[in-house]
């Protein structure tokens, strides 16, 4: 047997293998002998049917097996030995005169060949990487809820502007029977803020069912219903108060600060509101970090400059389903598929270029933080080292639970290493402007 290739171009290769009969041919024997042993065919006993007869009914597709095995185990093999990064995989190219009794055979293979190029990481100086802070809006809103969380409840008897009402919510022909709790300011008319004020518990009070509420996503919360329902609300809605209540804030005080932290670590009002923006701004910087991965994947795949063998991938997702498409079909797929393709390429060589390949023992002390982070979460102790042993075995064992968690790693290892090795520019913006700034075109 003898395996060469040949370049066409830089994206295209052949690969040719050559089989002579001693390569394949004792295994077919071997195989047919088999088949001899245990064929059943009227007028023969067990183990006693003439070879020729064997032969003749199954040499050509056993023959077509083997061959295809020894193809298959070899071009890997030769792919692997010599290094040749391929894109797809092989497709054979199609013999008509092939001729099985030749005692040499002559394969072809198209191959479409990873393209060569480098990463200058200089070229991510564009991308933004937004820090956000936490503004006094929300500190203070995060304040007042803290606040609220710690005070107390007094029962009330008539509804006054800053109380909380508990009531029932009934539109038959909205579809609406459900029971929330909200406030006069969150209504948005002024005639109907009016109307509930002075209300007491059992009173039931009519009002226009659109524009209720006074944005779009309160309507949806206390209403019960999609943002599509919002923007179809019509008629009547009635609403029976059933509690009011007014909620007395906590006081602002040493005790307070020792229930909320450790004790003796917040010891002001000033040190509280620094703590409360340093949590905001740990939940935000996800947010924050997510946007400046997805910019710096978008950014790679739109200005590294590379060729793909794209008549050889289009071809291949022709033959590589199991239905054949048509060409044009082919032609879609690839269009969809061609971004994915590229930063396939692009993240696979970052990966290679700066060892970032993940390790066994990377991947276990990933999982194992992730269930310690659940168990507090969950206000759950943590298990010992043999049972956490076991729970991230039984999750790795799963496959799809295993390619999450590998590809949550990757993302956590690919995003620390593009904020120490990238310059990319540090912007530090509030929340509101953050939104307005990086989804403005979204």
């Amino acid at each position: 047997m003898q395996i060469s290739h040949k370049d066409t171009d830089s994206l295209n290769s052949i690969i040719t293998i050559n089989l002579e009969r001693s390569d394949f041919e004792p295994k077919v024997e071997s195989v047919l002998k088999n088949y001899r042993k245990t064929a059943n065919i009227p007028g023969f006993r067990k183990g006693n049917v003439p070879m020729g007869m064997i032969k003749k009914q199954y040499e050509s597709s056993i023959t077509a097996d083997e061959v295809n095995k020894i193809l298959q185990e070899n071009l890997e093999k030769y792919l692997k030995d010599e290094k040749i990064a391929i894109l797809g995989n092989p497709l054979p190219v199609m013999n008509k005169d092939l001729d099985w009794k030749s005692n040499n055979l002559d394969f072809k293979f198209e191959l479409g060949l990873s393209p060569k190029f480098e990463i200058d990481l200089k070229i991510l100086n564009k991308v933004i990487r937004y820090e956000i802070l936490a503004d006094d809006k929300m500190i203070n809103d995060q304040l007042n809820n803290i606040l609220k969380q710690y005070g107390k409840i007094v029962s009330k008897k008539i509804v006054e502007k800053e109380n909380e009402i508990t009531a029932s919510f009934n539109s038959e022909e909205n579809g609406i029977e459900t029971t929330s709790t909200f406030t006069v300011e969150n209504l948005k008319k002024k005639k109907n803020k009016d109307l509930i004020l002075g209300s007491k518990p059992g009173d039931t009070i009519v009002f226009e069912a659109k524009d209720l509420f006074e944005d779009s996503e309160k309507n949806q919360r206390i209403l019960g219903i999609s943002k599509e329902a919002v923007l179809n609300l019509n008629g009547k809605i009635s609403i029976e108060i059933k509690e009011v209540n007014e909620r007395i804030l906590a006081d602002l005080n040493q005790k307070l600060y020792d229930k909320i932290h450790e004790p003796g670590t917040v010891k002001s009002e000033k040190e509280l509101k620094l703590k409360i923006a340093e949590g905001i701004e740990r939940q935000l910087e996800q947010q924050s970090e997510q946007k400046m991965l997805n910019d710096v994947t978008e950014f790679l795949i739109k200005n590294l400059k590379f060729k793909l063998p794209e008549q050889f991938l289009v071809k291949w997702m022709q033959n590589s389903g199991k239905e054949p498409l048509t060409p044009k079909k082919a032609e879609e797929e690839y269009v969809k598929s061609e971004k994915g393709i590229r930063y396939q390429l692009i993240e696979g060589k970052i990966i290679v270029d700066n060892d970032l390949q993940i390790k066994i023992e990377e991947l276990k002390g990933f999982a194992k933080e992730m269930i310690r982070t659940q168990m507090t979460q969950y206000g759950q102790p943590s298990p010992g080292e043999d049972e956490m042993e076991g729970i991230i075995n039984r999750i790795l064992s799963n496959k799809e639970e295993g390619k999450r968690l590998q590809e949550q790693l990757m993302s956590k290892k690919l995003l620390n290493f593009y904020k120490e090795n990238a310059p990319l520019k540090l912007k530090k913006i509030n929340f509101e402007s953050f939104v307005k700034e990086a989804y403005a075109k979204a």
